[in-house]
């Protein structure tokens, strides 16, 4: 039964995937952005992390949207 609802809960977006990169610094902007670039797994400029593609994960990118590039 575990197996259904998770299977459920990604949907169809659930097997893409997002390639993030840090460009711009988080120095100078507010905390909870830097916040948000570090819960995304980023670290350091120029570093690319892949994370799903989820609602959740929107939201993380459209907050800081100006300081990553996405690439699907």
């Amino acid at each position: 039964m575990a197996r259904t609802t998770a299977a459920r809960k990604t949907g169809a977006r659930g097997d893409k995937r997002l390639r993030v990169t840090l460009v711009r610094s988080t120095i100078g902007f507010n905390r909870t952005q830097a916040a948000t670039v570090t819960g995304m797994g980023l670290r350091r400029l120029r570093h690319t992390v892949e994370l799903p593609d989820t609602p959740e994960t929107r939201g993380m990118i459209h907050k800081v949207r100006h300081l990553v590039l996405v690439q699907e």
